[in-house]
């Protein structure tokens, strides 16, 4: 993970005064807030301030570039918390997981990511951020799913990392970024149906 920005470690900033972590959480959320809203060309410090209800040199105290700032809070969305099904069933698990995820794409988390979309191919430390926090947040959730499945025996060793693993989530998250359809759950529901249930019957379940 890039280094983002000096650690918390309760020392006076810059400017003498100490920081208050507990602006931390409303300065990220007004982050994304923005980038949903108006889009990474608009972010700005004095936008992200006026979103979160502080004033401006609170922001440079803790991040002295729009870079920076918009990392933090990237690689802030990979932090939340995600109750894992653990139902018994791979499909019911994967089930829930799916729509979560649609859930998630068409939230906050959705808007701000694909707003950063065009600014990711030029700022390395935006993609950097991006893998650190969503991809790899939505990955892991979905390969413990996978993993607990291949303990009962209902999939082969090894599936979360080939295509069938993959096709749980690639085929929501393609049609978020190039269609034109909706991304609701029934499409979550009929990916699971008619693609990944037929795939991992194909694949046969782990030998005994």
């Amino acid at each position: 993970m890039p280094a983002l920005a000096a650690p918390d470690d309760g020392r006076p900033s810059r400017g003498g005064r100490p920081r208050d972590p507990s602006r931390d959480g409303a300065i990220r959320s007004a982050i994304l807030r923005v980038l949903a809203d108006e889009g990474y060309a608009a972010l700005t410090m004095d936008a992200v301030a006026t979103r979160a209800g502080v004033g401006k040199a609170t922001i440079y105290r803790r991040w002295r570039t729009k870079s920076q700032l918009v990392a933090d809070a990237v690689v802030s969305l990979g932090e939340e918390t995600t109750e894992i099904p653990d139902t018994g069933s791979l499909e019911t698990d994967l089930r829930v997981l799916m729509r979560w995820l649609v859930t998630s794409v068409n939230g906050p988390i959705g808007s701000a990511t694909r707003s950063l979309l065009s600014a990711m191919a030029h700022e390395p430390q935006l993609r950097a951020s991006f893998l650190a926090g969503p991809m790899e947040h939505w990955h892991a959730t979905f390969h413990q799913v996978w993993g607990r499945a291949e303990e009962r025996g209902e999939v082969r060793p090894g599936i979360a990392r080939t295509a069938i693993g993959a096709t749980a989530s690639a085929v929501i998250l393609q049609r978020w970024l190039f269609g034109v359809d909706p991304v609701d759950e029934a499409f979550a529901d009929e990916v699971l149906a008619d693609v990944v249930l037929p795939l991992i019957a194909a694949a046969g379940p782990q030998p005994r």
